[in-house]
């Protein structure tokens, strides 16, 4: 049975898609089938980390017309084995939660890992996908703004009753956690979840975006590294987390 894991955060610019397409590729590597689903409606830029532009899946059927093999749905992509595309997938509107769920209940039975790539902030598009995932990752910054964002996220999250939540702190740059005094522990103590990792600034995030090629295929560097570690921490196994 599969693991339906919904992405957030809240507020733009952390990072949360390239999260996505970077956890979701490597594991593809580590042998785990996965498929990424773009649930921003408005906004679909899953597609252009993941180096799947030419490659967009489906318009998704009602779920009276699900095809048995649920992979037919998605588009499987060019040069990663294990790793698929869905979307655009949208929770917006009452009734969504319900609408979505034989979906969501194939895709469990097909794979082992979803990740859900959410919108930002906390709208009911959000709270309905959220009520359809099985685990959370929340992705902020190391800013005060984002980590405020981020346990307002993890407030949402116990409200709803989700118990698994973990966090990632994306775009660290160590030098700014030296002149604020401030460490990783800090942005734990300020959200409130656990540590899932920590992923270093990294200027070959953008590159890799801009060529439209999955940032795993693009570099082997910090962010690369970091989101392979976070990766390997899903897949089940003992991965120290290196300090910021």
């Amino acid at each position: 049975m599969g693991r339906i894991i919904a992405v957030i955060s809240g507020k733009g610019g952390t990072g949360k898609t390239t999260a996505v397409g970077a956890i979701g590729a490597c594991l593809g590597a580590l042998g785990r089938r996965t498929v990424c689903v773009d649930c921003d409606a408005d906004l679909q830029n899953l597609d252009i980390v993941m180096g799947t532009v030419n490659y967009l899946p489906p318009v998704i059927p009602d779920a009276s017309s699900l095809p048995a093999d649920i992979t037919e749905l998605c588009a499987a992509h060019p040069s990663l084995e294990n790793v698929w595309l869905l979307g655009p997938l949208d929770f917006s509107g009452e009734g969504r939660s319900e609408a979505c769920a034989p979906l969501l209940s194939a895709i469990r039975d097909a794979f082992d890992f979803c990740l859900l790539d959410a919108p930002a902030g906390m709208g009911g598009d959000v709270k309905n996908l959220l009520s359809c995932a099985d685990e959370a990752i929340i992705v902020t910054t190391g800013d005060r703004s984002s980590l405020r964002d981020g346990q307002a996220m993890c407030s949402l999250l116990q409200e709803s009753g989700m118990t698994d939540v973990r966090l990632l702190v994306n775009r660290v740059d160590p030098r700014a956690f030296r002149r604020e005094r401030a460490t990783v522990d800090d942005a734990i103590d300020a959200v409130g979840a656990r540590l899932l990792g920590i992923v270093r600034d990294d200027r070959t995030v953008p590159e890799a975006a801009n060529r439209e090629t999955p940032l795993v295929l693009y570099s082997r560097k910090a962010a690369s590294q970091g989101f392979l570690r976070i990766a390997q921490r899903l897949n089940g196994e003992c991965v120290p987390v290196p300090g910021a």
